[in-house]
């Protein structure tokens, strides 16, 4: 795990950031108050296999991320190696403690500047540090790859894609890797409405309702979805080839600012909607087939 220090940042994204959503807007500053602990990789297959005795993954290798995990998932997992391990105190990172490791100090939509939008599924600052929807096809080395072939304006040519393992790609400057790509990662927070501007200290959202924040984007995601800034929520039981985790450890954060559900993205295979729904109301998550037809909008 690598340590992540106290500190202040900006949080969110301007209107004028190349795949900036509505989400996203209000910047504020945020204040962490304490020091934690983050994961250097997502929680890998190998990691879950050990603590649960099962592997609930479709791309199936232990050096890959775990995925098919719903959030509750994450919190039985996270209550069973607490047990196991005397001392050890580990649980999913709050929203702002994640946005602040995955900016490393840097405030552009990636710790290594802005993104170049030349295609739905092509960002070239995103190659050598993310897997996404562009090149999550290039060796890709198992059999039961996702279908690529129609997702359109990729930066590279593939027929199926998927996870890779962890760590293959550059780390951020806290020495984190896959912030951003390979699979969403589930945060503790309950989803919140739109920013507000007024400074917080140390935030997290306990909203009571069926959905749970994910970051990062995934190996399936859009280019615009893969940025420090980008928010999305998952109803907390759903499990998919996309969602994943990576563990935290030190400070509990308490609520420090409204807790309400949100107008933020639905991501997934073309995702980034934000449609408003009626309040605590999920949104079904879309089948195979409708997830590649969006891939083609």
């Amino acid at each position: 795990m690598r340590w992540i220090p106290p500190g202040r940042f900006l949080m969110g994204s301007p209107p004028l950031e190349a795949g900036h959503c509505d989400g996203e807007g209000r910047q504020h500053w945020v204040t962490i108050t304490r020091g934690y602990w983050l994961g250097e990789t997502s929680v890998t297959q190998a990691l879950w296999r050990a603590v649960m005795s099962e592997n609930p993954s479709r791309f199936v290798s232990d050096d890959r991320p775990v995925e098919q995990v719903s959030w509750d998932d994450c919190q039985d997992f996270l209550g069973r190696l607490n047990r196991q391990l005397d001392g050890l105190e580990t649980r999913l990172p709050t929203e702002a403690e994640w946005e602040r490791a995955c900016r490393a100090g840097t405030s552009t939509a990636t710790w290594v500047g802005d993104l170049t939008l030349r295609g739905s599924n092509d960002a070239p600052e995103l190659d050598d540090i993310a897997w996404y929807g562009g090149n999550s096809g290039v060796d890709f080395d198992l059999h039961n790859g996702h279908a690529s072939s129609d997702w359109h304006k990729k930066q590279y040519p593939h027929i199926k894609a998927g996870t890779h393992p962890v760590g293959r790609k550059a780390p951020n400057p806290y020495g984190l890797n896959d912030m951003l790509g390979n699979v969403f990662e589930w945060c503790q927070d309950g989803v919140v409405r739109e920013y507000t501007s007024e400074p917080v200290v140390d935030p997290m959202s306990r909203a009571q309702g069926p959905r749970r924040v994910v970051r990062g984007g995934s190996w399936s995601s859009r280019a615009r979805e893969v940025r420090a800034a980008y928010r999305g929520a998952f109803a907390r039981v759903l499990r998919d080839d996309h969602l994943g985790f990576r563990l935290a450890g030190g400070q509990v954060s308490a609520p420090s600012r409204p807790a309400d559900e949100p107008r933020i993205g639905d991501p997934g295979r073309g995702g980034g909607r934000d449609t408003p729904r009626r309040k605590d109301t999920p949104r079904r998550s879309p089948s195979r087939s409708e997830s590649a037809k969006k891939r083609g909008a």
